[in-house]
């Protein structure tokens, strides 16, 4: 008897500390089971930008739609002095000619645009595609051919530059990677020479336009092809550089 009622006591003394023990496991906050981090989910790519290919932001900016209508206005205004003004200097240029190929691509861009519901708007390839005809334009207007031998290779140089970052500016709003892009551009910009100097010889032979002052010969058409394929390959250098994927797009493929 004596023993049983010790039992009693001490289950009894004993009943109080379980009682604490389980009031302090319910009052402590459930945490989480520690997770494998090899079973972590995460995600693919660099975070840092939001858009896959910089010409994308660049579409975006405030002041590219300014460069690009400056650029459209500019080629109307020197169009219409050429053509409606028609001041000596650009006798024999064959302007009536160049016009519906020197305005069709600032006509065509945004129709295709609008067509196609491009967003962002293609500011960037549609200044870049419509300046090189700004240039070579207002180089007649201002009579830079006829006052400057160097005017020709320069802008040969120069407006194919501005037309193979035009094809990127395009390209790489869709392809989202830098593979061979240099090649393409410079192909490119090679097509377009070969012809650009078919046009020209056409112009020159048959007069089209009202043209007789470009006094072309075989060494002027090697010449150009050497320097607007040069400028091809310098524009697409340029044009992958700045407007391309990023430098990490490997991890994306």
């Amino acid at each position: 008897m004596i023993r049983g009622g010790e039992e009693t006591e001490a289950a009894a003394v004993k009943e109080p500390a379980d009682t604490e023990t389980a009031a302090a496991d319910a009052a402590e906050p459930l945490t989480p089971p520690p997770t494998d981090p090899t079973t972590t989910p995460t995600t693919a790519g660099p975070t840092s930008t939001t858009e896959p290919t910089a010409v994308l932001a660049t579409d975006r900016l405030p002041a590219m739609r300014l460069v690009n209508g400056a650029v459209k206005v500019g080629l109307a205004v020197a169009f219409f002095v050429a053509l409606v003004l028609q001041p000596e200097v650009v006798e024999g240029k064959a302007m009536g000619f160049r016009a519906p190929l020197f305005l069709a691509p600032a006509v065509i861009v945004p129709v295709l645009a609008r067509w196609r519901d491009w967003e962002p708007y293609p500011h960037t390839a549609d200044a870049l595609l419509s300046a090189p005809f700004l240039v070579d334009t207002l180089g007649n207007l201002f009579g830079f051919y006829d006052s400057f031998d160097a005017t020709d290779d320069v802008l040969h140089v120069l407006n194919w530059v501005l037309l193979a970052a035009a094809y990127h500016a395009f390209r790489f709003r869709n392809v989202h990677h830098n593979r061979e892009a240099v090649f393409l551009g410079y192909g490119f910009g090679a097509l377009a020479i070969v012809w650009w100097e078919i046009l020209e010889w056409l112009v020159s032979t048959d007069g089209i336009g009202g043209a007789g002052g470009l006094s072309l010969t075989y060494g002027d058409t090697i010449g150009d092809l050497l320097l607007s394929s040069t400028g091809g390959l310098i524009g697409s250098i340029i044009g992958v550089r700045l407007l391309g994927a990023a430098r990490d797009a490997a991890v994306r493929r």
